[in-house]
């Protein structure tokens, strides 16, 4: 597994015991932050085994930590009917947001039939700080009168995982071909913090809140070698279809060198999309950027 870290550093449920100005509380922060870090990688990233077609050898597994530099852009309200915000933010941004990130991905084949699984955890915090403010009241804290101040920070805690199972329907020395069935699960965590002050006088509250779902795939998986060393590969599914977001796809495609019999690098560009809009939670988004990892055959 990869790890990075990084160190810089919209309103709750209505009912459960929460007061109802706390949506307008985590509205304040929200805005005041202006955007959500989040990021993300579901499409495998891994160099497919020997270039040699599948007769000669049963199995074949690799292991491939990676990294994704991607930027996010898109519509996200991680609260239960809180506001809607737009976010556009560059890998760089992420970057600075970024607490700590890891990403790996498993491949295994016997003979035709094949797995993947990809799983990613990411932790990110979003802070920003406005004033002076009109006169406003924050659950907590109390009234704040006029020219008074406001802390807000968003922690974020992400972790996806695609699970794929499928079917190498061509299998050739010049060409390799899977069809791929499986599902993506997301969960994520928010936690918003506030703190409102006037001179010496201050105070904070803090609320959080989770959500998740699951997502049905299909997909296909090509592999092209163009010499003993060098290799070509592209992999895109698609799904939700309302099951679980409204709908998702993810596109991946990489240049591999082998190194060894064991050793590899892939270099590419992936996009990973989702729309999800349920029960007064907002996720639709997109991350792109390019990939590198390495994988190890076994």
């Amino acid at each position: 597994m990869l790890f990075l870290s990084s160190k810089k550093s919209h309103g709750p449920p209505h009912g459960g015991g929460v007061a109802p100005s706390l949506c307008y509380a985590a509205t304040i922060a929200l805005s005041l932050c202006g955007a959500h870090a989040a990021y993300g990688a579901d499409a495998t990233l891994d160099v497919p085994e020997d270039h040699a077609p599948a007769e000669s050898s049963n199995w074949a597994l690799q292991v491939t930590p990676y990294m994704w530099a991607a930027g996010l852009d898109g519509h996200i309200s991680p609260f239960r009917r809180g506001p809607t915000i737009g976010v556009e933010k560059s890998f760089s941004d992420v970057m600075d947001d970024l607490n700590f990130g890891g990403f790996i991905n498993i491949w295994g084949r016997y003979d035709r039939f094949v797995f993947s699984g990809d799983i990613m955890y990411v932790d990110t915090t979003d802070g920003h700080n406005s004033g002076p403010l009109p006169a406003l009241t924050i659950p907590g804290v109390g009234t704040i009168p006029p020219g008074g101040n406001i802390d807000a920070k968003v922690d974020t805690k992400q972790f996806t995982a695609t699970l794929m199972g499928g079917y190498r329907v061509i299998d050739t020395p010049q060409f390799t071909l899977d069809a791929l069935g499986g599902a993506r699960f997301w969960h994520i965590s928010n936690d918003v913090t506030l703190i409102g002050s006037l001179g010496p006088v201050s105070g904070s509250v803090s609320y959080g809140e989770s959500f998740g779902w699951a997502d049905p795939l299909v997909g296909l998986r090509a592999f092209l070698p163009l010499t003993e060393k060098l290799s070509l590969q592209a992999q895109a599914d698609i799904g939700g279809f309302g099951a679980g977001s409204d709908f998702t796809w993810s596109a991946l495609a990489t240049v591999n060198y082998v190194f060894s019999d064991h050793l590899s690098a892939s270099v590419g560009y992936k996009v990973l999309d989702v729309d999800y809009d349920h029960d007064g939670h907002v996720y639709d988004t997109r991350l792109s950027g390019p990939v590198f990892g390495m994988t190890y055959r076994f």
